[in-house]
């Protein structure tokens, strides 16, 4: 019900990181009148969920939103302070005011709409987009519940920089850029530090004179859309590359931990006490990277073969030698070696105790299709592989915001005086069929 108090707008959005702020850009150019909220500041986990020394893993010419600056070194990778203020500048730009500091406590459906409920006053909206972005809340495992209880546990999302850890060696859990970069960073700073690896996605920095994401560009890996994939729930299951942008772009794998001092170790698969076992699929699982690594390579070097114009490093690709490792321990007694910590760094989930709406698959996902749900005037926007493999990317999202300002205003949501036009539930796109890299 809408009471005398519950403030009323066209279109609600909720989340003002690089998602929802492109989305507003794009209802602004359409006229639609629409309200940002913001559970903290703009850009809230790059300032609070971040550690202090993050870099983008991506190059600044993919991290340009749409009608924004371009940045000053298009080849650069921005410090995670330097996007917050980026994304500030965004939305001054774009003349959108960001409801900050509002919690959002319920998403219902009611006439005409939707009735949401924030601790900052109600809403009624003919529209809800739920913009809260592809890493929501951190996946710890289960077997986090029977670690020693002295051992002080840390996700990702909460680790700043090695002197805010406790002395001691620490146990790094995940192989993916945020536990590779958080490893390497602990060796350096002189930690003892042991990395519990399982699957992940080596890949090198560069490649033949370019960043590794300009081939992937000249591959059409970042314009592929989700219907190009056989396996859609796998593609947006897929393990990111393991890179960093730190000084300017720096190589990172198993190999480079090893040479570090960094100890290598199979996935952690419980407790025997104050011992922490581990899998023996170290060798399995570096082996697999390698694989998929040269597989792209592969393409690249055939690519390049066709488009020499393209080359700046010389006929033929340069040997990327495949990663080796000592054996692998199969234990570590935590208590006997000093380990203080175990940091988490085992990817996120998405989580929406709020929103009462029968969108939600039985993992607890929002059920889609390029970000239009099955609900009448309810969208999502900035998931993994929503439509293209660029929609989390902050310079991918703006295409996807582009198509759902279009089918929310298309829809009859913006204009309900004018006459009914064609609502597509599930819109349709050509389909080619063609295979998706890990």
């Amino acid at each position: 019900m809408i009471g005398a108090r519950t403030r009323k707008t066209n279109t609600l959005v909720i989340g003002a990181g690089q998602a929802g702020l492109t989305l507003s850009r794009e209802l602004n150019r359409r006229g639609v009148a629409h309200v940002v909220l913001e559970r903290g500041r703009i850009g809230e986990r790059w300032i609070s969920e971040r550690w202090e020394s993050l870099c983008l893993l991506t190059p600044n010419w993919l991290n340009r939103l749409p009608g924004g600056e371009a940045h000053v070194d298009a080849e650069g990778f921005l410090h995670s302070r330097d996007l917050v203020d980026y994304l500030r500048a965004y939305a001054l730009s774009i003349g959108t005011s960001v409801h900050e500091s509002v919690d959002v406590l319920a998403v219902e459906r009611s006439r005409g709409g939707f009735h949401v409920q924030t601790d900052s006053g109600d809403w009624h909206a003919r529209n809800v987009v739920v913009a809260t972005g592809d890493s929501d809340i951190v996946n710890r495992p289960s077997l986090a519940m029977a670690a020693p209880g002295w051992l002080v546990q840390v996700d990702a999302n909460r680790y700043r920089s090695p002197d805010r850890i406790p002395a001691g060696g620490v146990l790094v859990v995940g192989a993916g850029a945020s536990g590779q970069q958080i490893a390497g960073e602990l060796r350096r700073a002189g930690r003892r530090v042991v990395i519990a690896t399982g699957t992940h996605a080596r890949m090198v920095r560069r490649y033949r004179g370019k960043d590794i994401w300009h081939w992937l560009d000249r591959l059409g890996e970042l314009e592929r859309t989700i219907d190009d994939v056989p396996d859609a729930e796998g593609a947006r299951r897929a393990i990111s590359f393991a890179l960093s942008g730190r000084n300017g772009g720096e190589e990172l794998d198993l190999g480079r931990l090893d040479a570090l001092g960094v100890t290598v170790s199979g996935r952690l698969e419980g407790w025997d006490g104050a011992t922490a076992r581990f899998s023996d699929n170290v060798e399995i699982d570096v082996a697999d990277s390698d694989l998929r690594l040269h597989r792209t390579l592969d393409q690249i070097d055939e690519y390049v073969a066709a488009h020499p114009e393209e080359d700046s490093a010389g006929p033929g690709g340069e040997a990327v030698p495949p990663v080796a490792l000592p054996a692998a321990p199969n234990s570590l007694d935590l208590a006997s070696e000093r380990f203080s910590t175990v940091i988490w760094a085992t990817g996120y989930r998405r989580a929406y105790p709020w929103l009462h709406a029968p969108v939600l698959s039985s993992a607890g996902e929002i059920e889609h299709r390029y970000g239009v749900t099955a609900v009448r005037g309810l969208y999502v926007l900035g998931l993994r592989f929503q439509r293209r493999r660029t929609s989390h990317f902050i310079g991918g999202v703006g295409a996807d915001a582009a198509f759902l300002a279009d089918h929310l205003t298309t829809c009859d949501q913006h204009h309900p005086t004018t006459a009914a036009r064609p609502c597509p539930a599930r819109p349709r796109f050509p389909v080619r069929a063609r295979t998706v890299l890990a």
